[in-house]
């Protein structure tokens, strides 16, 4: 299981030497891969492409950015000049956010969600591996080539889809290259993600498909304080319909419940868990200060340098 870190949105004038920074950080720690939301603040795939192309070596990636309010051409061509700029390091998060976000914010239908995701795909997937789209749908129309110059990875920009309920599980399976999970305990990727989007994979003869679990993490000696906080910061994550839905699932009553805070041994146990689990990479939402923030970043730099020597033992 690759190891990755959860990158905090920086604010002021100072943003992308900022972000810079701290992508420079995770990979100099020996981090396989970073990645960056897209919600209000920056768009996520200028940043990336901003801050990364000065940062080798490190894998960068968007979880997740919304799809209703892009054309799917349009986000094939703004992520195709982002992986070109970083060397083709780039794997797009894409998700339908949810219907407070779409529907009351940005003035869309929220409707036939899974159906819009199918047909959103069919632009987007070809698009980025380089091919002419041409889709009439019920929710979606293009008929377009891109010409994006600059290196590109076998097969394209590789795509992961925010799914949680069983249909985009199943879509994500079929025709992404796996999952990016946010508040999702571990006793659901281990019972519904992992057999969902592995068999569907499976039945349409693709690969075994990514899982990317990203979840709250503190090393600490007061976890249950750790946990309140945890309760506070991702509060909204609790009350919005998918993720609640996922927190019901793993019988939690909110995000402090998933939240992995605990000592070194319980919280490296809980993240190697993950990986028995079929998560093949973990990806920690670092939110602890101080003293707590120095002691994750060395459990989860250590659990690196053990996934290495491993490796190079096998």
């Amino acid at each position: 299981m690759r190891i990755g870190t959860s990158l905090a949105e920086p604010r002021g004038p100072d943003a992308f030497a900022r972000l810079r920074d701290d992508l420079q950080r995770a990979a100099d720690d020996g981090f396989s891969s970073a990645w960056m939301s897209h919600i209000f603040g920056l768009d996520a795939l200028t940043a990336l492409a901003v801050a990364g192309s000065q940062v080798p070596g490190i894998e960068l990636g968007t979880a997740v950015v919304p799809t209703y309010p892009r054309h799917p051409a349009a986000l094939a061509q703004q992520a195709l000049t982002a992986s070109a700029a970083v060397g083709g390091r780039l794997t797009l998060g894409i998700g339908l956010s949810h219907e407070i976000v779409i529907r009351d914010m940005y003035g869309y239908s929220f409707d036939r969600p899974a159906r819009h995701m199918s047909e959103y795909l069919s632009i987007l997937l070809p698009l980025l591996a380089g091919e002419p789209a041409a889709v009439t749908g019920e929710t979606m129309r293009a008929s377009i080539t891109l010409s994006v110059p600059g290196p590109e990875p076998a097969g394209g920009v590789p795509v992961l889809l925010a799914a949680l309920g069983p249909r985009m599980l199943r879509l994500a399976g079929q025709r992404a290259s796996g999952t990016v999970l946010w508040m999702t305990g571990p006793a659901t990727v281990r019972d519904y993600v992992v057999p969902t989007i592995t068999q569907a994979a499976a039945a349409s003869g693709r690969p075994a498909p990514r899982v990317v679990c990203i979840l709250p993490v503190c090393v600490t000696d007061d976890p249950d304080q750790a946990r309140a906080r945890a309760e506070r910061v991702f509060a909204i994550y609790g009350q919005l319909p998918s993720y609640r839905a996922m927190l019901d699932r793993e019988g939690a009553s909110g995000p402090g419940d998933v939240a992995i805070a605990g000592p070194e041994d319980a919280v490296a146990a809980r993240i190697r868990e993950l990986a028995a689990y079929g998560v093949t990479d973990f990806i920690a939402g670092e939110y602890a200060r101080g003293d707590e923030n120095r002691r994750t970043r060395d459990l989860l730099k250590a659990l690196i340098a053990q996934s290495g020597e491993q490796e190079s033992r096998e």
